[in-house]
């Protein structure tokens, strides 16, 4: 064999394995994990499983949900500090992670150091009482209130949570002043109210079972729009309150993404989130498909980490 057909043969050779290397490339070639910051079941977990099991039909790759429990929801936005920008970690940001900064030593800025990929959709609010309680309207409400300044109980799942903040912008906006009581999560305050323990509760709509059966007044809902199994509770705009607040979520990636990838991953996810299976977990909830562009969604993530501070500031949650 002479030199040339020698050189040639090696060149051929090597483009035969080139070949399946440049295929590998194709993005996905294997399984898409999604980091979720809460338990399996519930308003966050069971969405998701649908609309995973959208995307991968989709993309024809497994997309698998890894549950990460604590922290408020938090861990997803932490673990995507040490994934590999290669698309195949993803993770859900809640509310919790833009107030990270403010409440805890962290070395990362949400805003900066995640690559946001599509907004999925929020959670559903109230103010409930008891059906035993004298409080009928949002009216009701203030004027109790006011005729008991900071007297007036109502529980959430935690200091600082998104629940505690937008109750405390509430009571501003409104001109009142309210005794929080905070519980380990919604079972407990749902618990407390139900035995009670405390006056009024603000809450997901966790009461939506104990409004239906008779057992809790739903007061005001905190959405843009009244809710469709809830038609008879107003807003908080409508109640004279300039207020939405649905703890928007979605999904993020590790900071410095392909844009090809977070292209590919959006128009994924925005195409499974018009499937009806999609709409109807969300319902199961309350809750409504809320999309936002990667643009949208940053830019969201930038104004609520100011809004967060703000809050955190004016109550002396800050880390100091």
């Amino acid at each position: 064999m002479t030199r040339t057909r020698t050189f040639a043969c090696l060149l051929a050779l090597g483009a035969a394995f080139a070949q399946p290397a440049s295929a590998q490339e194709t993005y996905p070639a294997r399984p898409i994990k999604i980091v979720i910051g809460f338990a399996p079941g519930g308003s966050t977990d069971t969405p998701m499983r649908v609309l995973a099991d959208s995307v991968s039909r989709i993309l024809k790759q497994p997309v698998v949900i890894e549950n990460r429990p604590g922290a408020g929801g938090t861990l997803p936005g932490i673990v995507m500090q040490s994934s590999s920008k290669d698309g195949y970690t993803l993770g859900i940001a809640s509310l919790g992670i833009y107030r990270l900064p403010y409440t805890t030593d962290v070395k990362w800025n949400p805003a900066t150091d995640l690559t946001y990929i599509i907004g999925l959709t929020g959670y559903s609010f109230g103010i409930v009482v008891p059906s035993t309680s004298p409080i009928k309207t949002w009216q009701d409400y203030v004027a109790a209130a006011k005729a008991r300044p900071g007297e007036l109980t109502y529980g959430t799942p935690g200091v600082a949570t998104t629940n505690h903040l937008t109750m405390e912008q509430i009571s501003r906006k409104a001109g009142i002043k309210l005794n929080h009581i905070p519980y380990k999560g919604t079972g407990e305050t749902m618990q407390a109210l139900m035995g009670s323990q405390i006056e009024s509760a603000a809450e997901t709509s966790a009461w939506a079972p104990f409004v239906k059966d008779g057992k809790m007044r739903l007061l005001v809902t905190w959405g843009s729009k009244r809710m469709e199994s809830f038609p008879d509770a107003p807003t908080l705009h409508e109640v004279g309150i300039p207020l939405t607040q649905t703890s928007h979520w979605g999904l993020v990636g590790p900071k410095g993404m392909d844009p090809a990838i977070v292209t590919k991953l959006h128009d994924a996810f925005k195409q499974a989130m018009h499937q009806p299976e999609f709409k109807r977990a969300l319902a199961r909830y309350d809750m409504e498909p809320e999309y936002r562009s990667p643009a949208d969604f940053h830019k969201f993530a930038i104004d609520t980490m100011k809004q967060e501070k703000e809050i955190l500031d004016l109550l002396g949650l800050s880390r100091k």
